[in-house]
């Protein structure tokens, strides 16, 4: 029973656990790295953070190093799932290698901004942490996708307000973060998904030729970490599952045997309970007049005399009217005398 219990238990873990890629896994381990090794040199807590101290000690190295680093570790850990929970749909869209550029342009662009209006406030707060550029990463993917309604909760509401919630959310729950950071983040993800920043990003072409880089060969071998490949036709092919069914598993079609094909100029018309299209009717006369004689009676029997007979001798309209009534005697003359012939040689006893 217990076995069975753990069972579930781990099956609703993963499948609520988000699937680990090779961009935030290369977050998250150099933001450990960096954590472990401020603690073990007893670094002070704002060595890398960022703030009006940027611009006043020339320290331009924390616009790109404020976001791995962390005070405490309860900071670290909550950064670090919000980064695997939020980030991915931003990494799966742009690729593995660009999304590690768009981390390291957010951070900066962020950074400057946000140190440049401390500087201008009479008490300086410094600030640090992943969370400012997950949240840009969230309000870029809002303008990216075709969601029109978030839910979170069970709650309901637009997509574009998506990013604010969860700055109250993460803002109240991880320590050592500033709103206004967290405020400057979100417009500039906007700006981003807005195309404003692409002279300055990197296209897919270059990207695709650095992920041939060693490092990135590195990456893509890890088992278990998803790599996101840089052209959009892989990265679809990544991402999509391969469906190979296998022989017999899919029903067979049965199709029904196609009607009669019938057009408008030959409608299909029925002759002793047979199907016949217009092609088959009988021959007219050249004056349009339709002969009920030479269809025939169709009793199993045939006369030598029907053989090469014909009721159109092909005389044309350009006869006088004399002489078009003297061929229409003329044929129905011939015409009433192979009617009389097969009508005697069907009347003959059969020997």
């Amino acid at each position: 029973m217990q076995t069975k219990n753990f069972n579930e238990l781990f099956r609703v873990m993963k499948d609520v656990a988000p699937v680990v890629t090779s961009g935030a896994l290369v977050v998250a381990l150099f933001s450990c790295v960096l954590f472990g090794i401020r603690t073990y040199l007893s670094l002070p807590e704002e060595s890398l953070s960022i703030g009006a101290t940027v611009f006043q000690s020339g320290h331009i190295h924390r616009l790109f190093l404020f976001p791995f680093h962390h005070r405490s570790l309860p900071q670290l850990l909550l950064s670090i799932t919000a980064l695997l929970f939020l980030t991915g749909s931003v990494e799966k869209g742009f690729g593995t290698v660009r999304f590690l550029f768009i981390f390291l342009l957010l951070a900066s662009t962020t950074g400057v901004i946000y140190s440049f209006l401390d500087l201008l406030q009479d008490a300086s707060q410094h600030t640090e942490g992943l969370l400012p550029v997950v949240l840009a990463c969230v309000a870029l993917t809002t303008l990216h996708t075709k969601m029109t309604k978030g839910f979170l909760c069970g709650v309901s509401f637009p997509a574009v307000a998506l990013p604010w919630v969860l700055l109250i959310i993460c803002t109240a729950l991880i320590p050592g973060s500033v709103l206004l950071c967290n405020v400057i983040a979100i417009l500039i993800g906007w700006v981003h998904g807005k195309g404003w920043l692409s002279p300055v990003d990197m296209s897919e072409s270059r990207a695709a030729v650095l992920e041939k880089t060693l490092l990135f060969k590195l990456l893509r071998s890890i088992s278990g970490v998803m790599f996101i490949p840089a052209s959009s036709q892989e990265r679809r092919k990544t991402l999509l599952p391969q469906i190979n069914p296998t022989p017999g598993s899919y029903p067979v079609q049965a199709y029904a045997p196609l009607p009669s094909t019938t057009t408008t100029h030959t409608p299909a018309t029925i002759y002793e309970g047979w199907p016949h299209s217009a092609s088959l009717t009988p021959p007219q006369h050249p004056h349009g007049h339709i002969s009920s004689n030479s269809v025939g009676h169709n009793h199993g029997h045939f006369s030598d005399q029907i053989v090469g007979h014909s009721c159109n001798h092909g005389h044309s309209h350009s006869h006088g009217p004399k002489q078009c009534c003297e061929t229409k005697t003329a044929i129905e003359g011939d015409c009433s005398l192979s009617l009389t012939t097969i009508e005697t040689s069907m009347e003959r006893p059969v020997h």
